[in-house]
């Protein structure tokens, strides 16, 4: 028959496997500490353990006072685990467990009674579980399945533990029927918390993938969208245009002369000039849009409007701040502006292709206005769309009088003329 020695030695196997698995996971991946704080726990926990098993051969005050407090201080480190993984601050209640039963066993009548000492150890168990699954909930309000699961598994620990001390004080069973009720009891807890070491795997896993396809979607240079997902993002967009209509518009961005600023201040200083540029762009970029690097010195947003001012707008802002202050290089000044291209079709007849292509002609005629200036293509206005020969052979896009007065306008100029 099962007792609680043989119950517990057996949890401090799986707690010394647990913590060894986990902290080779650390090994592999240092840059996640909760691998290291959870490892740290289950060895804590199985220290806590052996102790308690250990009665009888080691004074008291070690195998009860001090071994149940350190079970418990494991609990408390998988708490601290988890407000880790989601780099969230440490609360001083993931040490309630340790607290709990450090205050309760100081109770005299705590202290004698093997039963008392069970059921103020399991309501603290309670609460240590009642705290995991409250730190397994995400802060941010992300929905990941694996989280709900081990949400599940920390509820359901938590009643056992509670079922357990309530059965303790209704029961009222022998010194020797306590015992090995304890035995089952550490078999059953171990087996739900190697249910939640799974079920967090799944979690840990769903989160490295989700990394590793955050990586391939972004520009490992200035941390926006690359080409992929962009196209990614502007799929969504069209998408959602289904349920709303509007238009879609196209802001193709091309810094000036940047071959120029790459020979004359080097290669670190055209670095530092597209990370600036994407830092400005991005922080006007609403939400409900996307923007990142097309290739080069390019980059292009997509946003969705219900009027082309807006586009304009967003357009002349982003030049205009980047334009504002030449930039520092080391202790080089870098003058540096972005002509800019916005194409708009309406949501029903739009395509990445034509999109782009209206966005790159109105770009080539920003370049010919003069760079640093906006020139809207707008597909719905028959007036500005370009030479139908040259639109269809291919050739270059021409800016007309029109275009040259509005990229004039869009640099303060034209009161000067």
């Amino acid at each position: 028959m099962l007792n609680m020695t043989t119950g517990l030695t057996i949890w401090c196997s799986e707690a010394i496997t647990l913590a060894t698995v986990l902290l080779l996971a650390w090994r592999h991946d240092r840059k996640s500490p909760a691998y290291l704080i959870w490892a740290l726990g289950f060895t804590v926990s199985a220290i806590g353990f052996a102790l308690v098993a250990a009665r009888g051969l080691i004074p008291d005050i070690w195998s009860i006072q001090i071994g149940n407090a350190v079970a418990l201080l494991g609990e408390s480190a998988w708490i601290v685990g988890f407000r880790f993984m989601d780099k969230r601050r440490l609360e001083w209640s993931a040490f309630l467990p340790p607290a709990i039963w450090v205050i309760g066993v100081s109770l005299p009548w705590v202290t004698v009674n093997f039963a008392n000492r069970v059921i103020v150890y399991d309501l603290a168990g309670a609460v240590g579980a009642t705290l995991l699954a409250f730190a397994v909930h995400p802060g941010d309000g992300r929905r990941e399945p694996a989280r709900g699961q081990l949400g599940i598994v920390f509820v359901a620990l938590a009643c056992f533990c509670f079922g357990s001390a309530l059965w303790m004080v209704l029961a009222a069973p022998s010194l020797e029927e306590a015992m090995i009720y304890r035995g089952y009891m550490a078999l059953g807890y171990g087996l739900l918390i190697i249910i939640a070491i799974v079920l967090n795997g799944k979690l840990l896993m769903e989160r490295a993938e989700r990394r590793w396809r955050a990586i391939s979607i972004t520009d490992t240079l200035t941390g926006v969208l690359n080409r992929r997902g962009l196209q990614e993002s502007y799929e969504i967009l069209v998408g959602k245009g289904q349920q709303q209509p509007q238009m879609l518009a196209a802001l193709l961005f091309d810094l000036d002369h940047f071959k120029k600023i790459n020979d004359r201040h080097g290669h670190q200083a055209g670095d530092a000039v597209l990370i600036e540029f994407a830092r400005i762009a991005r922080q006007f970029v609403p939400r409900s849009g996307a923007f990142g690097r097309m290739g080069g010195e390019e980059f292009v947003a997509f946003l969705p409007i219900d009027d082309q001012s807006q586009a304009e707008a967003l357009a002349e802002t982003i030049r205009a701040d980047f334009c504002r202050v030449p930039l520092l290089a080391g202790r080089t000044l870098v003058p540096a502006t972005v002509s800019i291209g916005v194409s708009i079709m309406p949501h029903d007849t739009v395509s990445w292709d034509r999109l782009i292509s209206f966005a790159d002609r109105a770009l080539y005629a920003a370049k010919r206005a003069g760079r640093n200036c906006t020139i809207l293509f707008n597909e719905t206005e028959t007036a500005r769309e370009p030479d139908a020969t040259s639109a269809a052979d291919g050739g270059e896009l021409v800016p007309t009088l029109d275009d040259q007065i509005h990229a004039l306008r869009r640099m303060g100029t034209l009161a000067r003329m």
